[in-house]
């Protein structure tokens, strides 16, 4: 995990750097997205929650990793309503940093919605991949959101915006971006799993879902058939529960 001492300092390249790697070592959609996902609320403190909107077939948008089901549902008002500017990010490289939801004139149908739930402060970047392919469409976006007004900074708005080049190549290099169409259900399946290990082994959600990548690793077995086995057996095999102590 990168230093997050320099999370918030003045000298963050070091910080990014290491970040970028740990973004990269994921070769699964899903683990790469929720990763990507997490990992934003460490280069903003200020967030309370984050979304990640991924660009499908024919422009079709939808949310492929989430923090909180509050940050899901703030993204699915945006496609019911077709606006906001998470939507806005993902089709143009426009960020947005929004002070207040409730009194933001852009948004006027989306912003009173997410109001209400309790979302007061969002900033939202485009996720591109155009410093490695300037030809290739956005693959989406990163949305943070927060439960009070003016929580964030143009700072925040300026290191999201670094992160999302770093999160962008790195599902690019990978060649992710490909195999997103498999996303949903393989998602799923991982949180069932991730259900699993917390009754099995008393985990919490990211040393279940790290445990899982671990097992991964060591038996050279793709995350999402990891997930498979865990749920037909209900568990580890018994060969590799040193790997769940390890959390």
């Amino acid at each position: 995990m990168p230093d997050q001492s320099t999370a918030g300092g003045n000298d963050t390249g070091p910080y990014f750097a290491e970040l970028s790697k740990v973004l990269m070592s994921d070769h699964d959609v899903a683990g790469t997205l929720q990763r990507i996902c997490d990992r934003s609320l460490e280069v903003v403190p200020a967030a309370a929650f984050s979304a990640i909107t991924v660009r499908r077939r024919r422009g079709r948008l939808e949310t492929l990793a989430h923090t909180d089901e509050i940050a899901l549902r703030c993204d699915e008002l945006q496609y019911e309503f077709e606006e906001g500017p998470c939507i806005a990010s993902a089709l143009e490289d426009e960020p947005y940093l929004i002070l207040s939801t409730s009194d933001d004139q852009r948004f006027p149908l989306w912003g009173p919605k997410v109001a209400d739930l309790g979302v007061h402060s969002l900033i939202s970047v485009q996720l591109s991949a155009a410093a490695i392919d300037p030809d290739r469409d956005p693959l989406g976006a990163i949305n943070l959101y927060a439960t009070k007004v003016d929580t964030f900074t143009e700072e925040d708005l300026q290191r999201l915006i670094v992160y999302g080049v770093h999160a962008g190549n790195a599902l690019a290099t990978s060649h992710l971006v490909t195999t997103l169409g498999e996303a949903v259900e393989r998602r799923h399946e991982i949180g069932v799993a991730q259900g699993v290990m917390l009754q099995r082994y008393g985990l919490d959600q990211e040393q279940a879902f790290e445990t899982l990548q671990r097992y991964s690793s060591h038996a050279n077995v793709k995350l999402r058939d990891v997930a498979a086995l865990v749920i037909e057996q209900g568990g580890l095999p018994a060969s590799y529960k040193d790997v769940a102590q390890e959390s």
